[in-house]
């Protein structure tokens, strides 16, 4: 089936944003709202809401995907386990996307740095191009100091995510003279999510919803006493 005929439904819940979108023969619905700790209230009704809108059920689609991370620990368990427990439940096949990729989609440059804010003094951060219709990931995606954050080649670069703010110095001073720009708002999103899944799936590139799995890139959500 060629991937503007699919139906799939996308989500992500990796920061504070829970940000849900419908792709039906290639037009999206999208829904989105600033969720901070509530996102496991707000996902399933967000999801219900837009199938209804469009007069579809989940037995309608062809696909679920998700944003698989990195980002918040909790908010990658929440979206893993709404696409396993949707997809098992209506048959459907489910693919995740990494939420760095997802973000260099989003911004409309050809030439990013994503970064998000990984606490503990560290960010997660990749260095992408477009070519050929996909995405290259050149560095990353992988955890980092600011201070020794990927680095881009000469050319001018935009910069995007909230780790571009949280760390402000340090990543000015990794980055002077590499970015034509900095826009710290651009954060993972369903639409996007569901832009780079839906070719994909077209493809058979879709797994079985029970053995979808978080990307956390970090094994650890704290420091103990002795590291801090």
């Amino acid at each position: 089936m060629p991937y503007h005929e699919l139906k799939l439904l996308a989500f992500d819940t990796s920061t504070e944003w829970c940000t849900a979108a419908l792709w039906v023969d290639g037009d999206l619905r999208v829904a989105e709202v600033h969720a901070g700790q509530t996102h496991s209230q707000i996902l399933l009704p967000m999801l219900r809401d837009l199938l209804a809108h469009a007069g579809l059920t989940l037995g309608g689609l062809d696909a679920l995907a998700f944003g698989k991370g990195p980002g918040s620990f909790t908010g990658l368990r929440i979206a893993c386990g709404v696409a396993q427990g949707l997809g098992m439940g209506a048959g459907l096949p489910v693919l995740g996307v990494v939420t760095l990729e997802a973000m260099a989609e989003e911004s409309g440059a050809e030439r990013v740095v994503t970064c998000l804010d990984a606490r503990m003094g560290e960010v997660y951060a990749a260095v992408w191009q477009r070519g050929g219709g996909h995405w290259q990931a050149l560095a990353g995606p992988a955890l980092y100091r600011p201070e020794a954050a990927p680095l881009p080649d000469e050319r001018r670069w935009v910069g995007c995510g909230i780790g571009f703010s949280a760390y402000a110095e340090a990543m000015s001073a990794r980055y002077a003279g590499r970015l034509a720009g900095v826009r710290p708002e651009v954060l993972p999103h369903a639409r996007a999510i569901a832009r780079l899944a839906a070719p994909r799936l077209a493809r058979g590139e879709g797994e079985p919803a029970e053995a979808a799995r978080p990307y956390y890139v970090r094994d650890k959500v704290a420091l103990r006493r002795d590291e801090r």
